[in-house]
Formats: C-alpha cells, structure tokens, sequence
C-alpha cells in the first residue's frame, strides 16, 4: 500500500510533466505560428515532395512532361506554342524574350518567370539571353529618370517602353532568379555577375529614393517598392497607387532567404516581411472560401482600384496567392496555418465542380466568370503541397491530366504558371543554396 504522503508526491510529479509536456507542446506550436525554425521543410532538409510520384507516376514520365511543357512553351513553333524568341545578339551574347502573345508586348512579369523557369531546368543559355534583353531594354539606368533602377513592366516586341514604372513581382522574380543563378552557376563579369546584380535591384526595391521626372508618358512620382513601416510590398512603386498591396507579390518564401544572402543592412527587414505576409495570407483571404483578392489595403480588406474594378474580387492576379503560400510551407514550415488555408481553397474550388469551377469569383464564393482556366488548376494544384485532405491528390491529378497551354489568350499567363507549377509539383522548383 502506498503511504498517502507518497502518492500526493507522485501526483505532484506526474502534474509536473504534464504541464511540461504542454508547455512544450505549446510553444512548438507557437513557434510554427510565429515563424521560428522547423527543420522539417525543404530548407532545412534538402527534401522536395514530388506530387506526381506520390500519385503514382514514375519519375521519367514526370520528367518527360516537364521537359516536354518547356520545349513547346520555349521552343515550339513560333505562331502556335512558343513564349521565348530569340532576337540576335549584341555586344554581351545572344538576346531573347518572353511574350505576352495575346497583348503582343513583353512584360517584367514574363521575363522574371521565364529567368526563374530557365535557373531552376539548368538552363544557363535562355537564361542569360532573357536577362541580356531585360538589361538592354527594361532596365531604367539615367539618373534623371524618376524609375532609375527598376525595370519597365511593359514594353513592346521592339524594345520600345509601352511605361517606364515598374511592377514588384517582377522585380521579386528577378532578383530570386538571380540569386540561384549565382549560387547554381557562378558568377561572370558585367551584367552576368548575378549575385551583384540581385543585390542591387533588391537594394532599390527598398531604398529607392522619392523621385519626380518627366518620363514619355509623362511626369511622374515614383519611390520604394515597399511600404516600410507595414514591412509589405507596395501594389506599385508609383505614387498614384502607394497605399494599398497585391496578395500575389506576396512571396515569404524568397523573403526569409534574403533575409539570409541578401546587402546585409536590409536582412532584419525582410525577416520581418516575410512574418508579415505569413499573418497578410489569414487577414486577406475569406475565412470560408479561402479566396484573396486581386488588390488588398494593408490591413487585408480588399481594394478596389479605379482602373481595375474587378481588382477587390479572386480574379487573375490572385489565382497566384495560393501558390505562394503553399511553396512557403514546403520551403520553411513556419505557419502551420497554412495547412488549414490550403484545405480551405481546395475544399471550395472541389465544391464548384473539379472540372469546371470557375476563374473569377467574388471573396464569398460568387461566380464571376465560368471559364475553366488551365493556369488556375496549375496553381491550386501547387497548393496540394501544403493541403492535408485527400482531396489534395485530386488536384494533382488534374494538373497531369491538363495538356499545355496552347491557345492564344492563354499561352503566356496560363502556360507560365502551368510550367512553374509542374516544378513545384515534381519537387523540381528547389532553393539554389551558396556553397558551404
């Protein structure tokens, strides 16, 4: 028998562990919520998930699907598949572009997913081609200009500015490329020296000082890409728009790595955006659908811009949000609530119908428009990384089952996001680490 002395000490100890036990069980969770270090995602482990393979595809058909989209998209025949052209050389080696078909212009946007696609397939040679165009043609170096280190978003096949402001994603885009770039090739002299470059574009992104000038759409107002006391990317760098943001720039994944490789003045900074965003993906998404909106204002709620009425709505900027946040958790597992919002996506969208929910719809669930569009179950596909229910291998399995982005309207936007997410979905979409 035991003395009851001695059984109320034990209780006292048993209760001692068991508060011990979720005390740390507790502050696991926080740290996953607040963004403290859990060595089970890619960065830390090397690790990539590779959908396809987890859904029963061996690794050559995979790897024939991709290297067979990149071909069409980059390679194919010019009037009917291909995105790239090659347009001669200059003094720093070949030339080439990526275009928006249906617009006939070349944006930042397309020439930063084509830089990055290129890094990640080891393709060195389109690689350094499209980022020579973007230097000689997009890239705003005179002093007197109010854009002076941004790159144009828009230009036509000549090289001739349709604006001269930039748009973030492309810049965030480039300076990623670039970096693994760097880490993956090493790097050459004058335009080619990656790592100097990312350094630079990334410092302007932040530091751009106020500038006012005349530019050949007239005068204009243009300052940093972010909104320094939010720590959150700017929806533009120009002052007509300061004030309100884009959901689908919003990429923590590459800014924790910048918080590790980048000028280091500016590490704590992007540190702190990438918190940020992780917190902005909660505030800026319904809480039932899980939709985002194409524009946001800092505190999440949805922006209407005058210029966009659709832009408060999910429409075609925001069908990237969800990739976004599902590659951060592949790459970090910091915000295990991404889990729960990736769930929350799919879940709706399977709800609309797996083959013919809609592109367009308002927060609450709304169909806007019914189009069923091949770079939207490219990206919800992507979030499969993140989601945990079963519906998750039915959205790989649709994007296997899409055949490439082909047609007119959709060759560009809906064929890069198609190609970027089978990456993402073969674990083949990887961080480029410096070496040890």
């Amino acid at each position: 028998m035991i003395h009851p002395e001695r059984l109320n000490t034990l209780n006292i100890r048993v209760m001692n562990k068991l508060n011990l036990v979720c005390l740390i069980i507790g502050l696991l969770m926080l740290c996953s919520v607040c963004g403290q270090r859990n060595p089970e995602g890619a960065f830390y482990t090397g690790k990539y998930r590779n959908l396809f393979l987890e859904n029963g595809y061996s690794e050559k058909e995979i790897s024939t699907r991709t290297e067979s989209a990149f071909q069409q998209l980059f390679h194919g025949d010019s009037a009917t598949q291909a995105i790239y052209f090659e347009v001669g050389r200059n003094q720093n080696g070949p030339l080439a572009y990526v275009s928006d078909v249906l617009h006939n212009d070349v944006r930042s946007e397309g020439i930063s997913y084509g830089m990055m696609i290129a890094v990640q397939m080891d393709r060195k040679a389109e690689f350094d081609a499209i980022w020579n165009w973007a230097m000689t043609y997009m890239f705003v170096s005179s002093p007197e200009h109010p854009s002076e280190g941004y790159f144009s978003w828009s230009l036509k096949r000549d090289g001739t500015p349709n604006a001269e402001t930039a748009a973030p994603d492309g810049e965030e885009y480039m300076v990623m490329s670039l970096y693994f770039a760097s880490n993956r090739w090493g790097d050459g002299e004058g335009i080619y020296d990656y790592k100097a470059w990312a350094d630079k574009i990334l410092t302007a992104m932040r530091h751009h000082p106020i500038k006012r000038g005349h530019t050949k759409f007239g005068r204009r107002v243009v300052g940093p890409m972010v909104e320094e006391d939010k720590f959150m990317i700017r929806f533009v760098p120009d002052s007509g728009s300061w004030g309100f943001t884009d959901p689908s720039y919003h990429l923590p994944a590459f800014y924790d790595l910048w918080a590790l490789w980048g000028p280091e003045k500016d590490r704590e900074f992007w540190a702190k955006a990438a918190t940020t965003s992780r917190d902005f993906f909660h505030m800026t998404t319904h809480p039932k659908t899980g939709l985002a909106p194409d524009y946001a204002n800092f505190d999440g709620t949805p922006h209407t811009a005058m210029f966009n009425q659709r832009s408060g709505n999910f429409s075609f900027d925001a069908r990237r949000t969800q990739m976004n946040w599902a590659v951060d958790w592949s790459w970090w597992h910091k915000d295990i609530r991404q889990q729960e919002l990736s769930n929350r996506i799919q879940a709706f969208f399977a709800s609309q119908g797996m083959d013919s929910y809609g592109i367009q719809y308002t927060l609450d669930g709304q169909l806007l428009d019914n189009n069923h569009a091949k770079g939207l179950i490219a990206t919800n596909a992507v979030v499969s990384l993140a989601a945990t229910h079963p519906l998750a291998k039915e959205f790989t399995e649709a994007l296997w089952n899409t055949p490439v982005p082909s047609a007119f309207n959709e060759r560009y936007y809906d064929g890069l996001l198609y190609l970027m997410s089978l990456l993402h979905c073969s674990g083949e979409f990887r961080i480029w680490s410096p070496e040890p």
